[in-house]
């Protein structure tokens, strides 16, 4: 089986302030159906309040990130997937509870993980 990222950024999210929890409830709906279907490998949101730093192989840390991953934020969930086809049912689940559009990607297969 492969494994595929659902993911969103947070400005995708526009709901209004007092959805907030209606929005909450029904995205853990839908982990908790795909954790009850053994789909469920691991997911969460980046915590933006901390700021992404760079760290070396001699372990010198920096401030920021590459530039292409400077917008990385918002919400993540890798399930383990039969099809891409099912992959696309899953994103469609979360896009109802998120209100927001979901990107699909898959891992390359690698037998350790």
């Amino acid at each position: 089986m492969t494994k595929y990222l659902i993911s969103f950024p947070s400005a995708a999210m526009a709901f209004l302030g007092e959805d907030l929890q209606a929005v909450s409830d029904a995205t853990h709906a839908v982990v908790q159906e795909a954790k009850n279907a053994g789909a469920w490998v691991f997911g969460g949101g980046i915590d933006e309040s901390i700021p992404p730093v760079m760290v070396d192989g001699d372990g010198t840390v920096r401030k920021g990130t590459y530039p292409q991953t400077s917008q990385l934020e918002g919400g993540y969930s890798v399930l383990e997937l039969p099809s891409y086809d099912v992959a696309l049912e899953w994103a469609a689940k979360f896009a109802v509870s998120c209100r927001c559009a979901q990107e699909v990607r898959a891992f390359h297969f690698d037998p350790a993980s």
